[in-house]
């Protein structure tokens, strides 16, 4: 009899345990501006309001739970998952600050004014940009990424303002969009280093586990082009750490969901991926064909009224896509959609910062651009009804 009653309470407790798993967790990102304990607990404060509400929109819409059932559910976290980088900038805001000070003993007031709104609004976004500080925050966010793998869950990233270049650029660095036997051919290595590669075939990686700080397969020159180890045999010794290094440096497989920008400047601080001369191209263009053919889900979502608040693009079919990338998209069930028309109710002064006091607004555009991103994908009824309603905009 002790031995039945103890199998139960097994069997109970194993069935608690798989229902209180989560499958999905929400990380938040912060943007500039937000390198004080006052402004952390602005930012955290924020999220702590948003994160129940958004997760009530997400489980009640039926939609969205259809979708997400396909990629492993959609129990979501509770609490939400804050990665803060804004600490990291300080010394160099302080450094700042101080030569502003300098200035304003030799400045008119009204170019002084000027001078501190942008110390204050613009150091962190520029910081933040320059790969020696943005690589040590990829590598901590990946680290979050790999607990919340490690725990079950898969991860959907939300990138505020500036924290929208920290998720362009974990995707960039840290998806396994990399096929090496096609990365050499690309970069036309010797006939002899690629039969070796196909003699020692490894498995898909990313951009980081190529670069000097993991596996000094490469080094990226500053037009963006990956420039292999002259070094033969060092290079060939590096290349079989591969697999290993990829594990290290890059995002779990299988485990990121999606990104939400939003309040995003991203195309104004990135506008160099538009340059066919610039070389990360090449990258980008992989990237974006692994997103759509992995089912992750890169939606951007600004107020109206919010001035740095910047679409991404004008939004294109799967085929659209691939017509420009110049690549052929298998199987695609991404999506990649913008939604920048969203009202605040709030005047534009203040609508860059109202994302969380907007917040019923908000999250049901999210919820909104989720769903209509994947039928404009999907849905070619509503695909073409997008397009006719476009076009006859586009000729008034």
């Amino acid at each position: 009899m002790k031995k039945i009653i103890l199998i139960l309470i097994i069997l109970c407790c194993s069935i608690n345990s798989s229902y209180a798993s989560n499958n999905l967790s929400f990380i938040y990102i912060n943007g500039s501006n937000n390198n004080d304990s006052k402004m952390k607990t602005w930012y955290e404060n924020g999220v702590k309001k948003l994160h129940p509400l958004l997760r009530k929109r997400f489980l009640k819409n039926s939609a969205i739970k259809k979708y997400f059932k396909k990629i492993g559910g959609l129990n979501i976290k509770e609490e939400p998952v804050i990665f803060f980088w804004g600490y990291d900038s300080k010394n160099d805001l302080e450094y700042v600050k101080g030569q502003l000070e300098i200035s304003k003993m030799v400045s008119s007031s009204g170019a002084y004014i000027v001078r501190s709104l942008i110390t204050q609004y613009m150091h962190d976004a520029i910081w933040v940009q320059k790969s020696h500080n943005m690589l040590p925050i990829l590598d901590d966010l990946n680290q979050k990424v790999k607990e919340e793998a490690q725990a079950g869950n898969n991860v959907m990233l939300y990138g505020y303002s500036a924290g929208t270049f920290v998720t362009y650029e974990y995707m960039f660095n840290k998806l396994r969009y990399v096929n090496l036997e096609n990365l050499f051919n690309a970069l036309k290595a010797s006939d002899k280093f690629m039969e070796f590669v196909r003699e020692n075939p490894k498995n898909d990686t990313c951009l980081s586990a190529l670069s000097d700080s993991y596996g000094a397969i490469g080094t990226l020159s500053p037009s963006g082009h990956l420039i292999l180890n002259p070094n033969e045999k060092q290079l060939k010794e590096n290349y079989l750490k591969l697999d290993e290094l990829t594990e290290i440096a890059c995002a779990p497989k299988d485990k990121i969901a999606g990104v939400v920008n939003f309040a995003s400047p991203l195309p104004l601080f990135y506008s160099d991926i538009s340059d066919p001369q610039y070389e990360l191209n090449y990258y980008n263009r992989l990237m974006i064909k692994y997103i759509l053919e992995s089912g992750i889900f890169m939606i951007t979502v600004n107020f109206r009224e919010d001035p740095l608040g910047f679409p991404t693009s004008r939004n294109l079919t799967v085929a659209d896509i691939a017509k420009i990338l110049e690549m052929k998209i298998e199987n695609p069930s991404g999506v990649i959609y913008d939604n920048s028309g969203v009202w605040s109710k709030r005047m534009f002064p203040f609508a860059h910062t109202s994302y969380w006091t907007a917040r019923g607004a908000f999250t049901k555009a999210i919820v909104k651009t989720c769903i209509n991103g994947y039928k404009f994908q999907y849905d070619e009824k509503y695909q073409k009804k997008i397009i006719r309603k476009n076009n006859k905009k586009s000729e008034l």
